[in-house]
């Protein structure tokens, strides 16, 4: 079984901002599935099949800060390996409307990302990295502008909803691959 994690932050105020993108993304995977509570994990949870394969998807409820506590609990209940560990996470150093997959890389100051790597004990996962940036003049990295907290729990304007309809598309559609190739 695959363990597919979305980050975000709980509550009304922070649905749909920048920082809840791992969370939007389970939500059209879950394709309208009843989210279930577990206490015990802290978390929302749908057990689901993607290409006739079971998976979990869980939307951690203890804040991005402490996401790890969760995820670990998730994988010690249900007995997920590393290698069918998936995150899916926001970040601020890729332009919206760009993704990158990766496996074994550092959290690049991603406080939920630090938090699973604490509680699981190591980097050796996959990471969705979905870019919420705002592309740089030069049309490099993304623009250094203001405080970081704010922007990340700042909402999509209506344009950028409309890159970010496309984006969670195609990580949708990559997680599917994902979940059929393993």
């Amino acid at each position: 079984m695959k363990l597919i994690v979305g980050l975000g932050n709980p509550g009304k105020e922070y649905a749909r901002t920048r920082h809840n993108v791992g969370f939007l993304v389970l939500d059209a995977l879950a394709e309208g599935e009843k989210w279930s509570v577990s206490k015990k994990a802290q978390a929302e949870f749908v057990k689901t099949e993607i290409n006739g394969k079971r998976v979990e998807l869980i939307k951690p409820q203890t804040f991005m800060n402490n996401s790890g506590v969760s995820v670990a609990y998730a994988m010690k209940k249900n007995g997920v390996a590393l290698s069918n560990l998936v995150v899916i996470h926001d970040d601020k150093d890729i332009p919206l409307g760009e993704t990158r997959i990766q496996k074994d890389r550092g959290a690049a100051g991603h406080n939920g990302v630090v938090s699973i790597i604490e509680h699981v004990g190591t980097k050796d996962f996959m990471r969705i990295r979905v870019g919420i940036g705002v592309p740089s003049p030069a049309g490099r990295g993304t623009k250094g502008e203001g405080n970081t907290a704010d922007f990340v729990l700042a909402k999509f304007t209506k344009e950028e909803q409309k890159i970010l309809h496309g984006v969670i598309e195609n990580v949708v559609e990559e997680i599917t691959k994902l979940v059929l190739s393993s």
